[in-house]
């Protein structure tokens, strides 16, 4: 038979009343705090600190050099022993005849100079103009008739050489598009006749580029 706890001595037996009487204080005090204090300001405090300066230098980087090694000493000659014998040698006497007759010698074999290429400027104060502008040299052009039926057009770049009379005296083709564009272009241009240009007010030679344009209408 199991023995009955004497409720006397038994702690747990207003434990439950304990903990709703204290659910309720706090609630309680919960709304009160609420009530009369609905608000908490939060007091800012300013930390003003002193700036201090701090002045840098520039700080050269010093570069260490080296001294060059010391240059090797020169090799010794030693003697190498040789068991040739050296032979006699006679010298024939040396009285100059002056009655006899000298021989003139032959002359130096002509040379022949490389003439020298001529400069020609890239840029001068005044570039040569083709004489009628670069529509003189468009209507000189004839459309191959491969280009045609190929539908090729675009531009063709030559360097024609202007020497100081004006005259071209060498076509070189830059960049070109084919189908025979690129030769009417070139023969356009050499048939030309130009204004030299002029440095210091001098007629010089030039190069220049010049841009064909091929379209089809």
């Amino acid at each position: 038979m199991a023995l009955k706890k004497n409720p006397k001595f038994d702690l747990k037996r207003k434990y439950q009343r304990y903990w709703e009487v204290s659910i309720i204080i706090s609630l309680m005090m919960l709304i009160i705090a609420f009530k009369f204090f609905p608000e908490f300001k939060q007091e800012v405090i300013g930390m003003d600190a002193p700036q201090e300066l701090i002045m840098t230098e520039d700080v050269e980087a010093t570069k260490q050099e080296t001294a060059p090694p010391p240059p090797p000493k020169p090799p010794i000659p030693i003697e190498a022993p040789t068991d040739d014998v050296l032979e006699d040698v006679e010298i024939e006497a040396t009285d100059l005849d002056v009655d006899a007759e000298v021989a003139a010698p032959p002359p130096p074999p002509k040379v022949e100079e490389e003439e020298a290429e001529p400069v020609f400027f890239v840029a001068v104060q005044q570039m040569p103009e083709p004489i009628g502008g670069i529509a003189a040299i468009q209507k000189l052009i004839t459309y191959p008739e491969i280009a045609k039926r190929a539908g090729v057009q675009g531009r063709v770049y030559v360097q024609a050489y202007v020497d100081e009379l004006g005259n071209v005296t060498k076509v070189e083709l830059i960049k070109g598009i084919g189908a025979g564009c690129d030769e009417e272009a070139m023969n356009a241009v050499n048939s030309v006749k130009f204004i030299p240009g002029k440095q210091r007010g001098k007629p010089v030679k030039v190069k220049m580029y010049i841009p064909l344009l091929f379209r089809l209408n």
